[in-house]
């Protein structure tokens, strides 16, 4: 059984399509939800939460999304970029509002996050900067026990301690068996604590593996001229300062996740 199984998770818009993706994440891993803006990752969040209308299947710890929604509401904990709900409302006026919806609800352990994350509870939610909205939304979602968090972005606003403090969340969360699913920009996160890598370009998914496998498939060649790095099978060939570079299964360095996403949409506009 898995955590989570994604079948033909299609959605369409006028100008975009996520194209019928499919995937799945063992308990207690670590995914990591990468591409470039635009590439999907809310999509697919959100499709997975049916906040959108779409097809496909959704399992959640066997359980059928579509058949037993409020079972499987219960297991996942969702934080979809920030927290916007209640503005005028205290913190502890929402989380005992939110307390109200699920019956596993640990009202200590969500003061023991409101402690971690510095939350002040009589606070509204209006005074927050960004970045200590998602500390609360993320409080929230910790505190009903989710086995699987769904989180888009987490970490956007937060700086580099706060950062730090989340990822030693997460792999304390991975040690107790949750499983999580999150999307970023921010590779140094996912290199911190992520299991496997789910890449997405333009709606389609381009890579769904461990993330040392895809770390050590690539490295960085560099050649004096396009022609020879072509030679080379390189790809994602591209010029730089001090000549040409492109992604290679042989000789060169380690190539960073940062880099492997850019030779690999690079490779793929030229196609």
């Amino acid at each position: 059984m898995y955590a989570l199984e994604v079948e033909n998770l299609k959605k369409v818009y006028p100008q975009f399509t996520l194209g019928g993706i499919s995937f799945s994440i063992g308990i207690g891993q670590i995914a990591g939800l990468i591409g470039q803006n635009g590439a999907g990752k809310s999509t697919t969040l959100k499709s997975i939460m049916r906040l959108l209308p779409c097809e496909g299947t959704v399992d959640v710890f066997g359980k059928d999304f579509s058949g037993e929604e409020n079972a499987v509401k219960e297991l996942i904990g969702y934080v979809g970029g920030g927290f916007r709900f209640y503005p005028n409302k205290s913190l502890s006026a929402v989380s005992e509002a939110v307390s109200r919806f699920y019956p596993h609800w640990d009202g200590e352990a969500f003061g023991r996050y409101a402690k971690e994350y510095a939350l002040v509870l009589t606070k509204k939610v209006r005074e927050l900067s960004e970045g200590m909205k998602i500390k609360f939304a993320l409080a929230l979602a910790l505190s009903h026990g989710a086995k699987l968090l769904l989180l888009d972005e987490p970490t956007s606003g937060l700086d580099p301690l706060s950062r730090e403090d989340f990822c030693d969340t997460l792999l304390s969360l991975k040690k107790r068996g949750v499983t999580v699913l999150f999307s970023t920009h921010i590779t140094s996160d996912l290199m911190r604590v992520a299991d496997r890598i789910l890449y997405l370009s333009e709606g389609a998914l381009l890579a769904d593996e461990p993330l040392s496998v895809l770390l050590g498939r690539y490295r960085i060649g560099t050649f004096p001229s396009r022609e020879e790095a072509q030679a080379a099978g390189a790809v994602g060939v591209k010029e730089v300062k001090d000549g040409f570079e492109g992604l290679t299964a042989g000789d060169g360095r380690e190539a960073t996740l940062d880099e492997i996403m850019i030779h690999l949409e690079w490779e793929r506009r030229q196609a």
